[in-house]
């Protein structure tokens, strides 16, 4: 069975209490973990940032029974089975040819972590595949993006697509990991096998997920678990663990980094994108999608886990489809609102990879020419592609969403290289 053929997870819980936990502190010196750790709290979510003047309408929301919906007209519903059978269809008749995987494809190293907290002094960034971001903030927060280490993005360990890249590393090597942040149910996104391992060698990883996925979790055995709805933030401070319980107070300002270095703060905003979920063929769209911004010791970084930017007809393979007769199509009017209400961004995580067949992926998946128009929506000053270069989910050449990126700059006026970039699996930038 072909990846597009996805299934995703439940319910919805509202108004989640406020939490309190522990995080533990971590050095890698000598490959050996210190057991500092540190108390970890947080506001009630709420609109601490801008938001736009619909939000309060909450036009995602289904009003008639639970689950979500894409309110834009960039929008064109697809079903995940008619999907699976129209590429089946077109591989049968020969239209479609699944990629090449044959190595060499992406390169990939082993990742080098920063050996304490105290050694941030910039935003490090390290892609550890697809759409799985390990980052490093000034100040020492460490977070998680949407970690899938597992052979294949599956519900089972023996078939489904399998990777063509390897792993750069195993769970057990990261540092120490604060923030874990899930985009949505999807199993290129999030593995239950990947979560049960992080939990068991990162206990008080605090989990950010959208609305409905808390269950999800707690019915794995994870409690750490915080999920928002789009617009919403908490604001959290990490503090050695003295007894003391500090609670943030909600304000329009993000958080500033702390005077001690004892202390890490971090504002985590929940924000729209366009997309879908389901884990089951049963529970389609009950779990809130999402991107995310993450602030901490003075840098930001938006999260764009995967997304759509418009919707494009089925057109000739040699037709561009931002040429005249198309370049009014709808596009996603979300990411506009997030560079306006809360960018500028000192990174963003974009993605460039699962498009073809354009008029199939397109509601769901931008390819590079969309990725560069979120980038300037969103208000990124530097952007990383993800989303690509570790399973063939889709049709196009595995190597050629960082080629069409670079077209895609050229067009835009912008440097096709030192902006929005590529790196190899396992690879560090620093911003």
């Amino acid at each position: 069975m072909r990846p597009f053929l996805r299934f995703f997870t439940p319910r919805k819980i509202r108004n989640p209490p406020l939490r309190t936990t522990s995080v533990w502190k971590r050095s890698v010196s000598g490959g050996m973990a210190t057991a500092a750790i540190y108390a970890c709290s947080m506001t009630n979510p709420t609109a601490l940032g801008a938001v736009p003047e619909d939000s309060a309408k909450k036009s995602h929301h289904l009003k008639h029974g639970k689950g979500f919906v894409n309110p834009w007209e960039s929008w064109r519903d697809q079903i995940a089975v008619k999907i699976g059978m129209a590429m089946l269809w077109k591989h049968v008749t020969g239209q479609l040819k699944w990629p090449d995987t044959t190595p060499p494809t992406v390169t990939v190293r082993k990742p080098e972590f920063l050996p304490s907290r105290e050694a941030s002094t910039s935003l490090r960034a390290t892609w550890l595949g697809h759409a799985c971001y390990y980052v490093e903030f000034p100040g020492g927060l460490r977070v998680l993006f949407d970690p899938v280490f597992e052979e294949r993005c599956s519900p089972s360990s023996w078939m489904g697509p399998k990777r063509y890249t390897k792993v750069p590393c195993v769970i057990k090597d990261l540092p120490v990991v604060d923030v874990v942040v899930i985009s949505h149910s999807h199993y290129d996104h999030l593995s239950h096998p990947t979560i049960l391992e992080l939990h068991k060698h990162h206990p008080n990883a605090q989990f950010m997920v959208g609305l409905g996925l808390k269950k999800w979790f707690k019915d794995s055995g994870v409690t750490n678990v915080q999920e928002l709805d789009w617009w919403q933030d908490v604001d959290i401070t990490f503090s050695p663990s003295t007894g003391e319980k500090r609670i943030s107070t909600a304000s329009a300002e993000a958080p500033t980094p702390s005077t001690t270095t004892s202390d890490m703060t971090a504002r985590i905003s929940c924000l729209p994108c366009q997309h879908t979920s389901a884990r089951t063929a049963f529970d389609r769209n009950e779990t809130l999608w999402c991107s995310w911004a993450v602030t901490s010791g003075g840098k930001s970084v938006w999260f764009g886990g995967d997304t759509g930017y418009r919707a494009v007809p089925e057109l000739p393979k040699d037709v561009d489809d931002y040429g005249e007769p198309y370049a009014n199509l709808p596009f996603c009017p979300a990411f506009k609102q997030i560079g306006e209400l809360r960018g500028p961004f000192d990174l963003g995580l974009i993605p460039i990879g699962a498009y073809d067949p354009r008029h199939i992926m397109s509601p769901m998946h931008a390819n590079p020419f969309d990725s560069v128009n979120i980038f300037v929506d969103a208000k990124c000053k530097r952007a990383m592609g993800i989303h690509w270069g570790t399973w063939a989910l889709t049709v196009e050449d595995v190597l050629e969403p960082p080629i069409l990126l670079k077209q895609a700059m050229k067009k835009k006026g912008l440097e096709e290289t030192g902006v929005f970039d590529v790196c190899d699996i396992g690879e560090s930038r620093e911003f």
